[in-house]
This record gives C-alpha cells, sequence and structure tokens, in this order.
C-alpha cells in the first residue's frame, strides 16, 4: 500500500440561500487551496487527477456537475472524475487512483447549493422505490422514525440528544464557518416543541450551502508539499440495505465494519472524532455502534449540527481532523460520514500525523 496523505485543505463559510453558480464558489476555495501550498512551488500542473463530489438531484439540472470543470480551469491534459456523492466519497476515489500508481496526486472537493431546492422531496427519492418511496418521506420523517426506535428501545433519552446539542453549539462558537452557535441549557432545549416527534427543530441540521478541497499527494511528494502531512491510515465505505424494514434502525451494521477495517481499535487510540451525524441522535448511534469511548473528543467543530453543506459535510469532516493533524492540535483521529437515509451508507477515515 502507499503512504496517501492530506497536504492541504479549504473550506468555504457555510451560508444559506447563496446565488453563487458553482464555479463561482468554487474558484476562491481553489484559490485558498493553492495558496497554501503556493511557497511550496504546487501549481494545477502538478495535480495528476480531479475528483468532484455533488448532487444532480440538488442542482434539478443533469450533468450538472460539469460546470465545476470551469472553476478547475481545466486545459488538457487532465485527468477529471466525478461522484455523485459526498465530497468524502470522492476522497475514496481518488485514495483509490493513488493506490493504484495511476496518479501521484489529486485535488478533492465537495459543494452543494441545498437551500435552493426542496430537500425533503428531493431526497425523498432515494428511499427504496417499490414500498418507501410513493410514501414520500422526507429526510425528517426518516430520522424521526430511527430516533423513536431508539428511544423506545432504550439505546439512549431525549436528554442525551439534548446534550449533544448543547455540546455541539458551544464547540461551534470557536468555528466561523458554522450558522448556528452559542450557548444553551439541556432543559431549554427539552422545553421547546416538536416538530417531527420525537425530534425537536434543534435536533435536525441546518439548510446551508457550502464547498470545501483538500489536495491529496503520495510517499515522498506528501513530504515535500507539507511539513506535517495527516496521513490515511485507514479508508473504508460500507452499505446497508436501502430498505429500512430490511436493517435493523437502532445500530449501524455498515458505520461497525467500515471503523473496524478502516482501522479502529488497532491502529491506535484516537484523540479526536468527527462524525457526520446531522442528527442529534444520530451522533449516539455512531459512538455506539462504532465503540468510541468517552475520551475522545467527538465534534470539536461543532460538526453537522451546526453548518451541513449537503455534498460537502461529509468531506468538512475529514478536513476538520486533517487541520488539527497539521497545526499538532491532534496526532491521530476518526473521520466519518454518511449517505442515504438512516445512516445507510458510512464511510471511515483515519488519519494521523506521523
Amino acid at each position: 500500500m502507499r503512504d496517501v496523505a492530506i497536504v492541504a485543505t479549504a473550506q468555504a463559510p457555510s451560508s444559506v440561500g447563496t446565488t453563487l453558480t458553482v464555479p463561482e464558489l468554487m474558484i476562491p476555495i481553489f484559490a485558498d487551496l493553492f495558496g497554501t501550498v503556493e511557497d511550496r512551488g504546487v501549481k494545477h500542473a502538478d495535480i495528476d487527477f480531479w475528483c468532484h463530489g455533488s448532487c444532480d438531484y440538488l442542482s434539478g439540472q443533469s450533468f450538472s456537475f460539469v460546470n465545476a470543470v470551469d472553476a478547475i480551469g481545466a486545459w488538457p491534459p487532465i485527468v477529471e472524475s466525478h461522484v455523485e456523492a459526498d465530497g468524502a466519497f470522492a476522497l475514496h476515489e481518488a485514495w483509490v487512483k493513488i493506490q493504484t500508481g495511476e496518479a501521484d496526486t489529486a485535488v478533492v472537493f465537495g459543494n452543494g447549493k441545498n437551500s435552493t431546492s426542496p430537500i425533503e422531496q428531493v431526497m425523498a427519492l432515494q428511499m427504496d422505490p417499490y414500498s418507501e418511496a410513493p410514501l414520500f418521506p422526507g429526510l425528517t420523517a426518516v430520522a424521526a422514525l430511527q430516533s423513536r426506535a431508539c428511544l423506545e428501545a432504550g439505546v439512549f433519552t431525549e436528554r442525551e440528544m439534548a446534550e449533544v446539542v448543547v455540546r455541539s453549539r458551544r464547540d461551534a462558537i470557536g468555528n466561523p464557518l458554522a450558522v448556528v452557535r452559542g450557548e444553551h441549557d439541556v432543559e431549554e432545549l427539552l422545553a421547546e416543541p416538536m416538530s417531527a416527534d420525537p425530534l425537536r427543530a434543534h435536533d435536525c441540521p441546518p439548510v446551508t450551502d457550502g464547498a470545501n478541497a483538500v489536495i491529496l499527494a503520495a510517499d515522498d511528494t506528501a513530504c515535500r508539499w507539507s511539513d506535517r502531512p495527516a496521513w490515511i491510515r485507514g479508508v473504508d465505505h460500507r452499505i446497508d440495505p436501502q430498505r429500512l424494514g430490511a436493517r435493523s434502525l437502532i445500530e449501524s451494521a455498515s458505520a461497525a465494519a467500515a471503523a473496524v477495517k478502516a482501522g479502529l481499535g488497532s491502529i491506535g487510540p484516537l484523540d479526536i472524532a468527527e462524525l457526520h451525524a446531522p442528527f442529534s441522535h444520530q451522533e449516539l448511534i455512531l459512538r455506539r455502534s462504532m465503540g468510541i469511548s468517552g475520551n475522545v473528543v467527538i465534534n470539536p467543530s461543532g460538526g453537522a449540527l451546526c453548518a451541513n453543506p449537503w455534498m460537502a459535510a461529509g468531506l468538512a469532516r475529514i478536513i476538520e481532523v486533517a487541520d488539527r493533524i497539521h497545526t499538532g492540535a491532534a496526532d491521530r483521529g476518526l473521520a466519518h460520514c454518511t449517505s442515504g437515509p438512516a445512516l445507510q451508507q458510512n464511510l471511515v477515515v483515519i488519519l494521523e500525523g506521523a
């Protein structure tokens, strides 16, 4: 296996209702990204592979991802690919590309303009087309079913869900990219009305737009391009059945399997974990399913409860861990991305500073 690392990152502050086009959203990101390695002499021409994560459903236009090529400033020869998913899954594709030896370097980026689409209706299209999609259950409705199943099984309590929100919003105070932040009290949150029983508004993610990008490099190139690369020590992606009735909603078997395959428990202790948990109860499910101990700092950025740019929120979890490794604030961390209804698909990456 080749040693591959994240050597540079860039993120745009999450926003609501941006009118920017995809190229307008991405051009400043690429400028920031290459600006971090400019002193190393890194240029666009040094990148062997580009991989983009986004969703045509959200754009309401087939092959809308092609617009992003304008932001790259493409000129022949260029090798570019796209995944109809979060940028974290694009990172997985780029990592595989480097492992095969077809590339030594790659840029991975993700973007989403969620506030311009009826996201509850759009994402209902990802449900099982025979028994569930005709009922048109939106994201929040499915999450509420999952949360209710866990509460009735005694997996956690509403108070524990509120505690996740309190901690997340407090941590987000120090995150300029977040759109929701602040000091709250558990009792205050529990007094709020239900929005989709048993979920309250604070248990649900904000609808936000955003974009981000990373540079991957292999072996000696990574060491030349960064003083402290964030090495990818393990990465894995697993999928549970699409149909809700075919799997347990009170755990995430695919997240647990991906974590083990990525090296959790065998590589060494974690300092931090950034979990892509758009709903408060999903963090509790993920921590329990993956066996993440209580001394690991969870979502120090505030997580997806405080900024959830669809198709970029999972890559943001990876960037948050990588940034802390780059600065020396952490030595090892786990980053997680989910997709599909009720934690159906899960990708886990373990990053290390040495």
